[in-house]
């Protein structure tokens, strides 16, 4: 595995930190889509896309790195916890109203459900081989993800107004 496959694996070296890796990753995920927000026009496509694009780039890796080392779902490997993170954030509507509690509440929902991994999400964790298994139950956490962040953020409106 070269550098540049294990730096984009890692998420830019941030899952070498020795405590949670999973949620520095998540947190990269966080900065990245905070980045987009501020400076891209329709910030939702845009993490959508990236999350598609990190999504065929961490399967093909993670493949290529199993084959290699023979150790599946390393913990060290957050591409998938930054491929979550997106889509629970790109799923929210209207990123540029409320942004920071939007972002806060896609890293919170995400995290809470990759690391608990209920129903479907636990299975495909558990079950499913190579790459399918590692990216394939942070996409769902991703997608369940996004559905209770907008929930989350519908009561905070209830709340506030």
């Amino acid at each position: 595995m070269n550098k540049f496959k294990w730096f984009i694996l890692t998420g830019f070296f941030s899952g070498l930190l020795p405590k949670a890796p999973g949620t520095w990753g998540s947190l990269v995920g966080v900065i990245i889509a905070y980045f987009i927000i501020k400076y891209f026009p329709n910030p939702n496509l845009t993490i959508m896309l990236l999350a598609f694009l990190f999504t065929i780039i961490g399967y093909k890796y993670i493949n290529e790195y199993e084959q290699s080392s023979g150790i599946h779902d390393d913990k060290r490997i957050v591409i998938d916890e930054i491929v979550g993170v997106l889509i629970s954030i790109g799923l929210l509507g209207d990123l540029k109203h409320d942004t920071l509690i939007k972002l806060f509440f896609a890293f919170i929902s995400f995290r809470l459900l990759d690391i608990w991994k209920p129903s479907i999400i636990g299975k495909i964790d558990k079950n499913a081989k190579g790459a399918l298994g590692v990216m394939g139950d942070d996409i769902l956490a991703g997608i369940f993800g996004g559905i209770l962040a907008g929930i989350m953020y519908m009561i905070y409106l209830k709340i506030i107004t």
